[in-house]
Formats: C-alpha cells, structure tokens, sequence
C-alpha cells in the first residue's frame, strides 16, 4: 500500500487481530499502538511488546495510525468504532475483521468521521492461537476501497469481494467448514470409541476425503452406503451407534443423498426422523 504511511494500530488482540499484527509488522508495517479492554490487560501488554509499541485505550488507540484494524466481536464493532472515531488523523483507514459484518458495522464511524476510510478483511482461515504464518496463502473477504485489496495482496492473501447483503451467508459457508466440521469430526471421534478404535486411525481418510473435494468436487468425491444406495448398511449403522447419534448421522446422510441428486424412496425413509423398523430396513 505505498499510497499510505505503513503504520498501524490494533484493537483486540485475541487470535485474528494478533496474527493480523504480527503480519503486518512482518510485511514491514510499524505497529504505533494496541488497544483491548483494557490498556493494561495481559493480552493487550503481550501482543505490544512482540510488535514494539505502546499500549492504549480504545480512545486514543488511533492518533498516528495510518491503518487502524478491529478486531473485537461483531456485537462490539458499533461501540469500538464509535470510541475510536476522534483518535483517528484524517485519511485514516479503519478495517474490521467480522465475516458476517459488512461496511454498515462501521456506520457509527461514517456518522462522526467522513473524512477516514472504511473497509473490512476478515481472513477465511482458522487460527488456534497468534499464528502470522497462517495468514498467506489463505483467502480473504474484502470490501471498501481498492487500498483494501492491495493490504490483502501484500500480506499473501487472495482476496475476494463480498458484497454486504452476500456476507451473511458466506460466512454461514466458513463456519460449515470449520466449526461444523470440528463438530462432525467429534462424532468420529465418539462413535470410534465405541468401536474400540482409536481416533487417529480415522484422520488419513478426513485428509483424503478433503483432498478428493478440493480436487474433484463434493459430488464426484462422495463415497459410501449411501452413494451406492446401500440401504441395509445405513440401516445397520443407526442399529449399531447410540441413539444420541442418530440425529446428527440421519442428518448428514439426508445431505449426502441430496449430494447424490437421486431420489431413494427406501433410502429417505430409512433416514427420516424415527426411521423405519429394522425388519423393514433389511
């Protein structure tokens, strides 16, 4: 971005916003502050000392910033834009990191300081913890101006546009493919337990499994009973896994079959809710 002075300042140094920070400062920025709930708060004085700056409180975390990244839950945007607005030198860009927030997160910015740019950039990554080295590579939502997208480019991201009306199902997409997908893996994990095996065993064919979507497609990669319309295996699947299980599997089979784009009168209502008696199923 040489259209600006590379400084920066942070608010919230949870996982997103430090792995931003410390990106940022890898990719030559100058940290001037960060900010949380508390200036002297632990996570706040950690993420300064690695980055070499000072601590703030939210209202005077952006004097001397360039760019000024938020990344505070998606309820505390409004209110930590609002607070920030008369730190802010003129010119300024403010970028928030919600997924499912588009520019109108800002509003409360836009209303006191017409005179600073918004933007948004949430990276479509998962970080454990503080981690810059999970930044590039991945892809990014962005919005706002074309500064934006250079910010992104040059952290190594690949960044796409969401239109605001379009972000809250995106970021239903990405929260599919991660939490859920935690969740589903969880049910591996259980139902391997009951069998005796350990969890490990499973994770190659997770890994394979993805590798196969990624490069064929989730229809073409589907494998399985329920691919092959084998009904008395599914059926001995619901008879075998406990009944706390049943929801979840039926409901994830029910998406498969879907997948299938085949219509398997036996198949669904083996699959429906209370499912049908084993004698039938067989």
């Amino acid at each position: 971005m040489p259209s600006i002075p590379r400084t920066f300042a942070v608010v919230g140094p949870g996982r997103v916003g430090s792995s931003l920070a410390l990106a940022l400062r890898a990719g030559g920025w100058t940290a001037t502050a960060v900010a949380g709930r508390a200036p002297d708060a632990p996570a706040v004085r950690g993420l300064a000392e690695r980055l070499g700056c000072a601590t703030a409180s939210v209202a005077e975390v952006g004097g001397g910033a360039a760019l000024v990244v938020l990344a505070t839950p998606d309820a505390a945007l409004g209110p930590v834009a609002a607070a920030v607005a008369p730190s802010l030198d003129r010119g300024a860009l403010v970028l928030h990191c919600s997924g499912a927030r588009g520019l109108d997160a800002l509003e409360p910015l836009a209303e006191a300081r017409p005179d600073v740019r918004r933007g948004s950039l949430h990276p479509l990554q998962t970080f454990a913890g503080p981690d810059p080295d999970r930044v590039a590579g991945a892809w990014a939502a962005v919005a706002g101006p074309p500064e934006v997208t250079e910010l992104a480019l040059g952290l190594g991201l690949r960044p796409v546009v969401v239109p605001d009306d379009r972000r809250p199902a995106y970021h239903a997409a990405a929260v599919v493919a991660s939490n859920h997908l935690v969740a589903l893996l969880g049910q591996v994990e259980r139902l391997a337990a009951a069998a005796g095996v350990p969890a490990e065993a499973f994770w190659p064919l997770v890994r394979t499994a993805v590798d196969n979507v990624a490069d064929h497609g989730p229809a073409a990669a589907l494998t399985g009973p329920v691919a092959r319309e084998d009904h008395a295996t599914v059926a001995a699947h619901l008879d075998a896994i406990p009944a706390s299980e049943h929801d979840a599997y039926r409901v994830l089979a029910r998406a498969a079959l879907h997948l299938t784009g085949r219509d398997d009168p036996v198949l669904r209502a083996v699959l429906a809710p209370g499912g049908l008696d084993a004698e039938v199923r067989a």
